[in-house]
């Protein structure tokens, strides 16, 4: 009898430890679904982003998420255009709205960033926003991010290129426009947390810090073909919960030295403390609830509007879809 029980339990404890390989296997061999999502922004303000990657919060939702950098709006938005790419996070700026303009069924279906963030870092020569009339702003391209900011920030203090001959030049991502700024290149630029830090330590002003100003803007947001969301819903909100957890990570102020050595890594700086300015700043900034902000995209069609009357013509609530952030926020996602 003590035998047939002891075999009885060694073929039980054989068939749980089966059944859990099986399991297992078939989890292992279930495979993660590639999805693409492409950036411009190389600053903290794509944390989000790199810690969503590194944490590996996109493959607890099922997703193989490619994280790629691209170098402006337009390469991005082919991208879209071709299905090659099915989220882009950006701004709205000349790039985005004007391919919304243009007819590619682009929406913002989140809003990370809601509000204009960042510094204006001026030569040490220049001691307030008027004496901009005249220099040189160093951008990334015209109509994408940094001179849609530089744009905004420049309408805030009353000032107009055409009239007061400001002029922007071209130079690359905002790494290349630190150096920039610090080699005498352009007079001023709009830069992130992480890359104003650098300048200032070479002893170049902050003019303003633009989240102070609260100026509404959508900032960083997430965009995809309304055609895609119709048809893949459920990937759709997959990638904005892994976003969503990626915020309430990057503010959770336990995560603090992780965060930091992403950012760091991402953003290939040689000093670990650089990286700390960028995440102290943009930590409050990113909205743990990520609905997309009309009023933020309303702002920025004001501005492009004065350069092409296209822009006039768009309503704010036909660019954003907010279908799933509202039914994360009903089952209490953000919470």
């Amino acid at each position: 009898m003590s035998n047939h029980r002891s075999r009885y339990h060694a073929l039980s404890a054989l068939c749980l430890y089966l059944a859990t390989c099986y399991l297992t296997h078939a989890e292992a061999a279930t495979p993660l679904q590639k999805i693409v999502i492409v950036f411009g922004g190389f600053n903290e303000r794509s944390g989000v982003l790199f810690v969503a990657k590194d944490m590996r919060f996109f493959e607890e939702q099922g997703l193989d998420a490619q994280i790629v950098q691209v170098r402006s709006g337009p390469i991005a938005v082919s991208a879209m255009t071709a299905n090659e790419a099915q989220f882009y996070t950006v701004s709205a700026t000349g790039a985005s709205l004007g391919a919304m303009a243009g007819g590619l069924d682009l929406v913002f279906i989140a809003g990370i960033v809601n509000k204009l963030d960042g510094d204006f870092v001026a030569s040490p020569k220049i001691k307030s926003p008027s004496e901009l009339k005249g220099k040189t702003l160093g951008v990334q391209s015209i109509g994408g991010g940094i001179w849609t900011f530089t744009m905004l920030a420049l309408d805030y203090w009353g000032l107009v290129p055409e009239r007061d001959k400001i002029q922007f030049r071209i130079l690359g991502d905002q790494s290349i426009i630190a150096q920039g700024l610090m080699s005498g290149n352009v007079d001023a630029a709009y830069l992130g947390y992480t890359f104003s830090k650098v300048a200032q330590r070479q002893g170049f002003r902050v003019l303003a810090d633009l989240a102070k100003v609260d100026i509404p803007y959508q900032g960083v947001g997430v965009v995809a073909r309304r055609s895609f969301l119709d048809q893949s819903p459920e990937t759709a909100e997959r990638t904005l919960k892994a976003l969503a957890k990626s915020v309430a990570y990057f503010q959770d102020p336990a995560n603090k030295q992780s965060a930091i050595g992403i950012l760091a890594k991402w953003l290939r700086l040689s000093r670990v403390e650089d990286a700390e300015s960028g995440y102290e700043m943009i930590r409050p900034v990113y909205s743990r609830r990520i609905f997309p902000t009309t009023e933020g995209i309303r702002n920025t069609m004001r501005i492009l509007s004065r350069v092409d009357p296209k822009f006039s013509r768009l309503k704010a609530e036909d660019l954003t879809d907010d279908r799933i952030v509202r039914k994360l926020d009903r089952e209490g996602f953000f919470k």
